[in-house]
């Protein structure tokens, strides 16, 4: 079949040169490029499918589509009988034709508090919003063929690096000048969680990165209102411009996308999220944020389990997501959520068919595939007026296949790009179904049935009702064919040779007796293309059950509050009445509702608590379990901003671990890295619950101190010079600087808000001078901890907790007099120089002191036997 190589030879001058700014050297082509493609069965989009239609284009656009359409006559036409024509594809989430911006981390000397980058940016080279891509896009040949191949013509391409990335650019996937194909200079703003290739230290954690970014939102609100009186910055200007565009945000895994959604709830925008492909593990509840995502189809490999070992090593997480990512499009679609199919994360642009076909086996319909891979993007962009579908009026970027797109034995033949045509395969010759009358010159006469199969013929001898099939080889517009209409009789081989058209085959042949005559072959009528209907599936994919959370010991359903009685048991008040003997416990919806004896409660599950003890469930001061991606923002010596609740993880084995071991509460603390640390997360052990579930609601604001080795970072290394402070003098005189700095803050928010600068920072000093959120402090020596209380009460408040502290006894009772509570350790010592007058009888002489004194773990194993350490 001579395939569209007419319309190709026609059209190597490119559509636009004659609206072009650019010189031409030599004739112009004023050919108008009008193209009618016939008899196919067009796909307008997700709930339009013309059969037997026209698409009719010309200058690279739409002109009409569907049945009994006018064709001009300077057309150029192509019957693509049997074939179909779908929207071209849009990729939201790729780096192509885009050099990289900065070099990697590697670097000499030591930390990097502030950003070297030439010019009037942002203090964090983190923070790009200045950054467009449509600056440095160039189209790169190999990258777009690759896209064109698996359907996609406009792809959106942004710098996939730092945690805000500027702006992307939507772009058709032509080959020429980029003036010709760009469709949207700045068509998103882009955003991470991943501080990308800066060489700076802040931010080092998850938290930090949340903490800047949340930031930066600030300091650009505060930047617009007053720009005229204060320094130029090209990033804040920058950032500011960019907020009306649509917000795409890049997330780790399925819990970042709830930390995305608060952020945007707290700063009034509505992220697009880029998610991981592990939605499905919560998507009943990602469906209540009413939020847009981008999902992959990086579909996890089936693991290599042959070496025993590495049997041993994979874990049950890992399996379980083998099983269900596939699903993972399906449930989404199945909880209404919005989404968009990328190709990112893909190592083989091969699999992205073989995944979509995987995940419609899975039970998402192929018009959901088609809405995520067309009408979605497009709408995402706020361009559906220009891609996204084949209506009048749109830039012509369509694909041609032999069968429906998805089907699995689908060929992609063409991808047209703004009505200019890309060769994908070369198709076969025209496929062919009718019914022909084959007469041989000696008189001989049959009827045969013509039917194209996978780009292959398939003739069929009809004889009375039964049709015996013939055996037939093509080149191009030559065969040969070789049948038996007498099955059971094995000499009765006809024999022929000849050329073909759509109409008349003809040619010689050699009869069963040997004789040689000639043959014609005449089309009687066309007959229905069953190749093309889509097969239903009669079973599909088994998919498997959800767990919370998504790991070991993973609940089938996450549990809820319910009416218990445990009868007859020892109950230990902590409080006057004491120890209580063969008492009942009745508690409902989460509340302790009776104490007593003989309880009569009706609807309530019963537990037979004889010979056993009920406490309250122990509550853990010092814990760093459930955080994720970094414990400490140590960068600078004051990382107040930053706080343990945007980056709790209910996904830790330890919350499991712990539970078994009696804790139920649990103060999340950053580490020490830093003299000022990060605010702390109060929460109860609810395994399965996400992670603001687990918060304890109207808890009290704490945040973490530290003094000692590891603030003055004594065992960092050689290149931990420069951070201040280096010394305890210098610790002292940090925390003096910062509630200089709060006292003056407060005083210029209280007099002029708008004109004073937000900082995440000061506000959580200004907190613990106000009496609203209180100091967890690490410690160890008292000369330190005589100095810190000391610091509080020149400032005029105080420190509620010393942690560790395990130098307490010897300032018991400055300790009873500050008003502080203490936390400490059963017998830990000697693991560095400061603890080494460390004495297990620390918690006993500060609670005989009059200390309220409590019994930590700072460790996840310790935390399952705190009953055994106290």
């Amino acid at each position: 079949m001579r395939f569209l190589y007419l319309i190709l030879a026609l059209y190597t001058k490119g559509l636009f040169s004659q609206e072009t700014t650019f010189p031409i050297n030599g004739p112009d082509d004023f050919r108008t490029g009008t193209y009618a493609f016939t008899n196919a069965t067009i796909v307008v989009d997700y709930k339009t499918t013309w059969q037997k239609a026209t698409l009719l284009i010309e200058k690279g656009k739409i002109i009409d589509v569907g049945r009994n359409i006018y064709i001009p006559k300077n057309a150029v036409v192509e019957d693509l009988h049997g074939m179909y024509i779908y929207p071209s594809f849009i990729e939201l989430h790729v780096g192509m034709g885009l050099d990289k911006i900065y070099s990697s981390k590697n670097r000499e000397g030591g930390p990097k508090m502030v950003s070297d980058k030439k010019g009037a940016y942002g203090w964090n080279k983190a923070v790009m919003p200045e950054i467009n891509a449509v600056d440095r896009f160039a189209i790169n040949s190999s990258e777009a063929e690759t896209f064109r191949k698996n359907g996609f013509g406009t792809v959106l391409s942004h710098y996939q690096d730092g945690i805000v990335r500027g702006t992307g650019v939507l772009v058709f996937l032509g080959e020429g000048k980029e003036n010709d194909f760009i469709l949207k200079d700045k068509a998103a703003a882009f955003y991470s969680f991943s501080k990308g290739s800066s060489d700076q230290d802040y931010p080092s954690s998850l938290m930090g990165t949340i903490a800047l970014l949340r930031q930066t939102h600030f300091d650009a609100a505060w930047y617009e209102k007053n720009k005229t009186t204060t320094e130029f910055n090209l990033s804040l200007e920058s950032f500011n411009q960019i907020q009306n565009l649509p917000q795409i945000i890049e997330v780790y895994d399925r819990l970042d996308i709830f930390r995305a959604h608060k952020i945007g709830s707290e700063f009034g925008k509505s992220f697009i999220i880029k998610g991981a492909g592990d939605e499905y593990m919560r998507a009943s509840d990602l469906k209540k944020l009413d939020v847009k995502l981008i999902i992959p189809l990086n579909f996890p490999k089936p693991y290599d389990v042959t070496d025993p070992l590495d049997a041993l090593t994979l874990d049950y997480a890992s399996m379980k997501h083998w099983e269900m990512a596939p699903s993972n499009p399906n449930i989404l679609y199945k909880n209404n959520i919005p989404f968009c199919i990328s190709t990112a994360g893909l190592e083989n642009a091969e699999d992205f068919f073989v995944n979509i076909r995987k995940a419609i086996k899975r039970g998402l319909p192929d018009s959901i595939a088609l809405i995520c891979l067309t009408y979605n993007p497009a709408n995402f962009m706020k361009v559906y007026d220009k891609v996204g579908s084949l209506d009048k009026g749109k830039e012509a970027n369509f694909i041609i296949c032999s069968k429906p797109i998805f089907d699995e034995k689908s060929i992609l033949y063409q991808n047209w790009v703004r009505g200019t045509q890309y060769i994908i395969k070369p198709a076969k010759e025209k496929p062919i179904f009718a019914e022909y009358k084959l007469n041989f010159q000696s008189g001989e006469t049959f009827k045969v049935r013509v039917t194209t199969v996978d780009d292959n013929l398939n003739l069929a001898i009809v004889k009375d009702t039964a049709a015996i099939k013939a055996k037939i080889i093509r080149s191009r517009n030559l065969v040969t064919i070789t049948f038996n209409p007498v099955v059971k009789k094995q000499d009765n081989l006809y024999r022929l040779s000849g050329s073909i058209n759509d109409s008349i085959w003809s040619g010689n042949a050699e009869l069963p007796n040997g004789r040689m005559t000639n043959w014609i072959m005449k089309k009687i009528n066309d007959i229905a293309d069953t190749s093309t209907i889509p097969k239903k599936i009669d079973t599909l994919d088994k998919i498997g059950s959800l767990i919370y959370p998504f790991m070991s010991f993973g609940l089938s359903t996450i549990p809820e509050a319910k009416a218990v009685l445990i009868r007859n048991a020892t109950v230990w008040t902590n409080e006057n009445d004491g120890v209580l003997k063969n008492t009942d416990v009745y508690f409902k919806n989460g509340k302790i509702m009776q104490i007593g004896k003989g309880l009569n409660v009706a609807d309530a599950e019963i537990i037979d608590g004889s010979n056993k003890h009920i406490t309250s469930g122990i509550v853990d001061e010092h814990s760093h379990i459930a955080i994720t991606r970094g414990v400490n923002e140590g960068s600078q010596s004051s990382s107040a901003e930053v706080r343990i609740g945007d980056v709790v993880t209910s996904e830790d084995v330890n919350i499991y671990r712990q539970l078994a071991g009696g804790v139920v509460a649990s103060q999340l603390l950053h580490g020490s890295a830093n003299p000022i640390g990060g605010q702390s997360a109060m929460i109860k052990l609810r395994w399965g619950a996400l992670p603001e579930q687990m918060k304890i609601s109207n808890a009290d604001g704490f945040i973490k101190f530290a003094l000692g080795e590891n603030v003055k970072q004594s065992n960092w290394g050689d290149r931990a010079t420069v951070r201040f402070p280096q010394t305890r003098m210098g610790v002292e005189q940090t925390y003096i600087n910062y509630f200089t700095k709060a006292n003056e803050y407060a005083n210029a928010m209280s007099k002029s808000a708008s004109q004073t600068r937000r900082d995440l920072e000061l506000d959580a000093l200004v907190e613990i001078l106000n009496q609203k959120r209180f100091i967890t402090c690490h410690s160890y020596v008292q000369s330190e901890i005589n100095m810190l209380m000391h610091v509080a009460d020149s400032f005029g408040f105080k420190v509620n907790t010393f942690t560790h502290i395990l130098e307490g006894y010897k300032v018991a009772d400055k300790m009873k007099a500050h008003g502080v509570s203490a936390s400490t350790f059963a017998d830990w010592w000697a693991y560095k120089n400061e603890v080494i007058e460390a004495i297990p009888y620390n918690a006993a002489i500060l609670t005989k002191m009059g200390v309220n004194t409590s019994i930590n773990s700072d460790d996840a194993e310790m935390a399952r036997r705190l009953n055994q350490e106290a």
